[in-house]
């Protein structure tokens, strides 16, 4: 199968792409520009433009001789802006693929997968929380899943990945766990965490669910995906030890508690007038604390994912987060 890829040099991107290749597949992908120094096969066929700015025509041109489409891109919780930041999420995540969906669909693609969000699988799960209400980024998820879903048919394809945390590195990539590892620094005895947990998968796992679901799902669906399910306190401890501090203490806090420290958040960001990942703080702890955890069976299994070495994932995340913020490195170069 000839794929196009939107996110080729992206950390899912770059993962699925390899994987693909391994199994036989040809990958022509777009990236935006300038080329990074992260590491991507060198088999695939990569143009560097903005996938935004393109026209229709040159869309249909990159679509040309395909079977298959992967949209690794978009906007994630983590990015912050100006408020009202619904507006960039809809910029990002939707409006563009809206776009990509009808000109594949012109082209004759056949399966198409969309890498989204386990939030929208939980908005579903837990409709009391109100989480695409109150939260902008949620909210442009399960916009996105309702536009994507309604182009599926008998002839297209379209399979919804709603992907939980991810670990591993891509080397060259600026590692996303640098927060983390600041916040649990910055607690010079014990560290403090709500209550809950979350649902998890590798790099790799990840790169095997876009594979999977491409080859074999049909017509229009979301799949929740999860591999391990782990507790705060459980994935804590790993941290801790990846980040030299084996046998650390973790103190669970009860929400009224989390709650503090999210308004002196929310004051911090609203003095500077920016919105923090489409996450509406007040609302974060019924997230943050909620045993966010995905049956394999749902997802994982169906696709042919397989076990991965969870553990070795976050160390590597870790180390690699903490060695960029003491400057060890530049780029996520293991060693």
């Amino acid at each position: 199968m000839k794929i196009f890829l939107i996110g080729g040099t992206g950390f899912l991107g770059s993962a699925a792409a390899e994987e693909l290749i391994k199994r036989g597949h040809e990958i022509r992908a777009i990236a935006l520009p300038p080329a990074p120094e992260v590491v991507y096969p060198p088999q695939m066929e990569l143009e560097f433009n903005d996938y935004l700015t393109l026209t229709d025509d040159e869309i249909r041109d990159l679509f040309y001789g395909c079977d298959g489409f992967i949209f690794a891109a978009g906007m994630n919780e983590r990015v912050s802006g100006p408020s009202p930041i619904y507006e960039y999420y809809i910029k990002n995540n939707v409006t563009p693929l809206e776009k990509y969906l009808r000109i594949a669909k012109e082209c004759g693609v056949k399966h198409t997968v969309i890498c989204g969000s386990y939030f929208s699988y939980f908005d579903k799960k837990w409709p009391h929380l109100e989480l695409a209400k109150w939260h902008p980024y949620i909210q442009s998820r399960r916009e996105q899943e309702k536009m994507a879903l309604s182009f599926a048919d008998d002839d297209f394809n379209v399979a919804i990945l709603e992907l939980p945390y991810i670990f591993g590195v891509q080397q060259g990539r600026e590692p996303v766990w640098t927060i983390l590892v600041k916040a649990i620094r910055s607690m010079k005895i014990v560290t403090m965490y709500p209550k809950g947990g979350t649902a998890m998968i590798t790099r790799k796992q990840a790169a095997q669910a876009i594979a999977g679901a491409l080859e074999t799902s049909k017509g229009g669906k979301c799949w929740p995906i999860g591999c391990y399910n782990m507790p705060w306190r459980s994935f804590l401890s790993i941290v801790h030890k990846n980040m030299g501090m084996p046998g650390r203490i973790v103190i669970t806090i009860p929400n009224w508690l989390l709650n503090i420290g999210i308004k002196y958040m929310e004051e911090k960001l609203r003095e500077s007038g920016e919105n923090i990942s489409g996450i509406y703080l007040p609302k974060l702890s019924g997230i943050q604390s909620a045993d966010a955890y995905i049956d394999r069976l749902r997802g994982c299994n169906q696709l042919g994912v397989e076990d991965d070495d969870i553990e070795k994932a976050i160390g590597e995340s870790i180390r690699i987060s903490a060695d960029f913020l003491d400057g060890k490195i530049k780029n996520q170069t293991l060693v």
